[in-house]
């Protein structure tokens, strides 16, 4: 993709990682901020364009998180920027469901548009991720009348008391942090890599897990990320979602399609259910949304949306102006610069750059991902025994040499790529180069 940023679009390093800057401030964190709220590296951001970040020591360095896939547009837009900026000299808050204002409702109008399913449908904006699942939560609930809700293993969909019983693993998100609340279920699910089932065998496992143990009647929703980020870029293998989808029609379930990380444009299409042909009945949004600005929703079907009572979802910042005004600036973007088809551009050049490592590197298991939103998943040469300790190495090596990585997986060994849309093939490149480093030391070659 051709275009003009403010920052250079190259890896240059000018101090060690972390620079002076850096570990100053980090000795400041230390003393004022909770240590519950770590931190993969301790290098501290000033500025950003595009893909590139630049810390307080002036090193410019290549980010392939993008803040867990919220950057998906690039760093600091200046479209978005200066739409937000008008909105917040114009008006900053009023409160939705006090006095309500014309871009949340602009908002919601675009989400029924680009959402998939061409029936009615309605949303709630809200913070974050979490506070959209919660909400999903407590609509399903009340449209059905039930109580019980389905998640998979390996899902992460938040660090609230309810999203992080409906989270998977136990360390570190909710190790220690109990009394946690009832009728949460988590259900196998499919993992190509390690199950070796086709979708409809998988399916077919959760179905009857979920018959003997839990009840289908007694299920309010299902909830599923259609690629699980924090739980290693797991893709259910073909036909999986259709059936579980058919499933929970069967059974009066509402099937939730939970989008935070894996929606607005990152895999090439507006919402990654897409590639599996199904339309689920909610969507949850946020992250890449807003460009960094807070914002999520809940959007779907009318009835299933209308089913709360007036006052029964809300909450004091949630759809807030400036936020909006972002969000709104974002989806034009998205749609006006053909950002759907940059990230297939991102997933044909990372499949060409990295998509040969598990044949040439022993310690790689499997590379798999859609869009810009890749996993390599780490084992012990010839077995499929979790590696933690490559990625712990990956990730070590990566940061000190100017590439910001991500960790995921249920075992912490898959390395996580999730690069913005925008990022040129010679970032990619430079940025492979960087971690293939650390996979041919583990790997001996």
């Amino acid at each position: 993709m051709s275009a003009s940023y403010s920052v250079p679009q190259k890896r240059k390093l000018v101090t060690a990682l972390p620079g002076p800057k850096s570990i100053e401030l980090q000795e400041r964190r230390v003393n004022s901020v909770s240590r519950g709220a770590g931190t993969l590296v301790n290098i501290y951001m000033d500025h950003g364009a595009g893909a590139i970040l630049v810390d307080v020591d002036g090193n410019q360095i290549i980010d392939m998180g993008c803040g867990i896939g919220v950057t998906t547009i690039g760093h600091a837009n200046a479209e978005v920027a200066e739409a937000a900026a008008a909105q917040a000299a114009k008006l900053t808050h009023t409160l939705f469901t006090v006095t309500p204002y014309e871009n949340y409702v602009a908002v919601a109008e675009k989400l029924a548009e680009i959402t998939p399913g061409d029936f009615p449908k309605k949303s709630i904006l809200v913070n974050t991720g979490a506070e959209a699942v919660e909400n999903a939560v407590k609509i399903a609930r009340k449209f059905t009348g039930r109580r019980a809700i389905v998640a998979l293993d390996h899902a992460f969909h938040g660090r609230t008391n309810l999203t992080m019983t409906m989270t998977y693993r136990p360390w570190p998100e909710r190790a220690g942090m109990g009394p946690f609340p009832g009728e949460i279920y988590s259900v196998p699910t499919s993992y190509p890599y390690r199950d070796g089932l086709t979708g409809e065998e998988a399916a077919e496992k959760t179905i009857d897990y979920i018959t003997t143990h839990i009840g289908a009647t007694e299920i309010a929703a299902f909830f599923v990320e259609p690629i699980q980020g924090d739980g290693g870029i797991v893709i259910p293998a073909p036909g999986y979602f259709k059936r579980i989808s058919e499933f929970c029609t069967e059974n009066g379930i509402v099937f939730v399609s939970d989008e935070i990380q894996a929606g607005i444009a990152r895999t090439g299409v507006w919402y990654a259910i897409e590639h599996h042909g199904v339309v689920p009945d909610l969507v949850t949004t946020a992250k890449g949304i807003a460009g960094g600005f807070p914002l999520a929703a809940v959007t779907g079907r009318a009835d299933i949306m209308d089913a709360v009572q007036p006052g029964g979802i809300g909450g004091t910042f949630g759809g807030n102006p400036v936020s909006t005004a972002a969000a709104l600036k974002v989806l034009e973007i998205i749609e006006r610069d053909d950002l759907l088809g940059e990230a297939k551009r991102v997933e044909k050049a990372l499949w060409a750059r990295i998509g040969d490592w598990a044949d040439k590197f022993s310690v790689v298991g499997e590379v798999r991902g859609k869009g810009a939103m890749f996993g390599v998943e780490l084992v012990h040469p010839g077995t499929t025994t979790p590696y933690p300790e490559a990625l712990t190495a990956i990730l070590k090596h990566a940061t000190s040499h100017g590439v910001i990585v991500l960790d995921a997986g249920s075992w912490d060994s898959v390395l996580r790529i999730m690069p913005s849309v925008v990022i040129s093939e010679e970032l990619i490149d430079d940025a492979a180069s960087v971690i293939e480093e650390t996979l041919r030391a583990l790997s001996g070659v």
